[in-house]
């Protein structure tokens, strides 16, 4: 018996009229209240909001560690597995007869500077020096922190929070959200991902509340990355400057400095946004990209060259061998106290594997709904190359050639503890500095600002589009100005309470509350696509053997 046709229109209300015109006002009003109770908590309790979110964080901590871990190796399988398997793999992500909007070369600079372009800047240099320091294995007594055995580690590690894992948290909502909208003609917005689960309930509370909480969920996620963005711009401008207010004496950027920096990216990010995908977003994503090519050619040249080139290679036959591993242990606290070897290793993974994971699904609504968005036309197949397989290539090159040129510095270039004694935030630039004479330092410097610039304006003024879009009940046009400027207003005011509530600790661990109930809409999501294309396929074979009766008939 035959599947009943899929649903292909979900009514979601909008405004006819006033300022909400084209807009649902549940979703709308409601994630504006959500943030702005979060905003006032943090500016006018500071020190109370502070206290509480570092409590819950320890509890999420304690308790969701393995449901993050799970999750997103099910992203991932998930993934590859549509991808490979011949009748989906093939499948297109659009109608008959839709092309890509956008060249490789810019829908692969769009979804890289959307998707990661901040983070993996603040973060080639800092991590591999991190994990050549500290790692699961170095806790455990089998490398020795800061030694030579434990660099290919330190990069197996770092491999693994910028890899394959990061990028199926994109793609798989992505994938998803193309699907639906593009090739069964559904809003793109969250709630039409879970249409084969809950139907047309979607259109009422239910869709209301997913939407919500993705538009929650991205405002989190993007202050994370803004937030390191701008301690990073900071740390750059008083690398040219050596303006002493940027700066404290610890080494960090002082929450003015930070301030200051989000006030000059979010008035860039609104007025890209203000241009639309097609204009400010792309030229921008161009931008970066030959920016980054640059760099990496500048370390390509002049760094560790064939240290790097074995960190990559080998690095990446170290991930790939012990991915299925990494993916899925649980380090399980004993409560025997917190020197005890097993408690240390999972308070690593819960500090760096867990943290990310929800960071990567914080960011999910966001960067999936901008991968729908600029990747119709394109085949199962091709949208995972292009969303999982190439990034991650992509991050690797950079934490080779830049994290593998620090490495090597501080262990045969004589650069002791000025790389890895500078905050994660100046680290970059502290390599810089090592390397070439104070006046070259600052011309590069130069380009490495300018570069985070235009790698935080693009994340910015993606996820502007993005929230309003799911506002608007998935309406793509360029609509709102208005609203747009709200939005980018709200996301800068977001990230400036929460700076001043706690600083960077404070986003994070907003950030992981906002996550966790978003994994769940994901696990949904996972769940509707792969029912959704069964039942396709079960269409098909019964299509396809009445026609072969019919033809048997005549």
């Amino acid at each position: 018996m035959p599947f009943k046709p899929p649903l292909r229109k979900l009514d979601i209300d909008t405004a006819d009229t006033g300022f909400y015109e084209g807009y649902n006002t549940y979703v709308t009003l409601g994630a504006k209240v959500i943030i702005v109770l979060l905003i006032i908590w943090a500016a006018v309790w500071s020190e109370n909001a502070g206290s509480t979110l570092g409590a819950i964080r320890s509890t999420i901590d304690a308790y969701t560690g393995p449901w993050y871990m799970y999750v997103v190796a099910l992203f991932i399988v998930t993934c590859f597995g549509l991808a490979l398997y011949p009748r989906t793999g093939k499948l297109m992500l659009g109608k008959p007869g839709d092309t890509p909007e956008f060249d490789s070369f810019s829908w692969f600079s769009m979804m890289f500077g959307a998707g990661i372009g901040i983070g993996m800047l603040t973060y080639a240099t800092a991590e591999p020096i991190y994990h050549f320091g500290t790692n699961p294995e170095t806790i455990q007594g089998l490398t020795t922190g800061g030694a030579a055995d434990n660099v290919r580690d330190a990069f197996k590690w770092s491999f693994l929070h910028w890899g394959l894992s990061a990028w199926a948290c994109y793609a798989i909502v992505g994938l998803a959200l193309a699907f639906f909208s593009y090739a069964r003609g559904l809003p793109l917005t969250i709630r039409s991902g879970l249409t084969p689960l809950f139907g047309k309930t979607l259109e009422g509370p239910l869709g209301h509340v997913i939407d919500i909480v993705s538009v929650v969920a991205t405002i989190l996620g993007v202050a994370v990355t803004i937030g390191y963005g701008v301690s990073q711009f900071a740390s750059g401008v008083f690398n040219i400057t050596g303006a002493q207010w940027l700066m404290t004496e610890d080494g960090a950027p002082t929450v003015a400095a930070m301030l200051a920096a989000l006030v000059i990216v979010m008035l860039c990010s609104v007025l890209s946004a203000l241009s639309g995908v097609g204009k400010g977003i792309k030229w921008l994503s161009n931008l970066n990209m030959g920016l980054s090519f640059f760099i990496l050619a500048f370390f390509l040249v002049f760094g560790s060259t064939l240290f790097a080139f074995k960190a990559l290679f080998v690095g990446i036959w170290d991930y790939i061998t012990a991915l299925p591993y990494m993916s899925v242990h649980i380090f399980s606290p004993d409560g025997t106290g917190a020197d005890n070897v097993t408690n240390q290793l999972a308070g690593w993974q819960g500090g760096w594997t867990v943290f990310y994971w929800a960071w990567w699904i914080a960011f999910a609504p966001f960067v999936g709904l901008f991968l729908a968005r600029i990747s119709r036309g394109r085949s199962v197949r091709e949208y995972v190359l292009g969303a999982m397989i190439v990034p991650s290539v992509m991050c690797f090159v950079w934490f080779a050639f830049a994290g593998g040129t620090a490495i090597d510095l501080t262990l045969n270039g004589g650069a002791g503890d000025q790389i890895t004694g500078a905050g994660i935030s100046s680290q970059l630039f502290a390599m810089i500095n090592f390397m070439l004479s104070p006046l070259l330092a600052k011309l590069m410097s130069i380009v490495i600002v300018v570069l985070l610039l235009t790698y935080l304006v693009t994340s910015a003024d993606s996820a502007i589009l993005i929230i309003n879009t799911i506002a608007a009940a998935g309406d793509e046009s360029e609509k709102g100005r208005i609203h747009i400027i709200v939005w980018g207003c709200i996301l800068g005011i977001v990230i400036g309470a929460l700076l001043m509530a706690g600083g960077l600790d404070a986003i994070n661990t907003a950030m992981i509350i906002g996550a966790l109930p978003f994994s769940v809409v994901m696990v949904l999501m996972c769940i509707a696509l792969i029912k959704a294309l069964y039942r396709d396929g079960k269409r098909e074979a019964h299509a396809e053997a009445a026609a072969a009766r019919s033809k048997t008939a005549a």
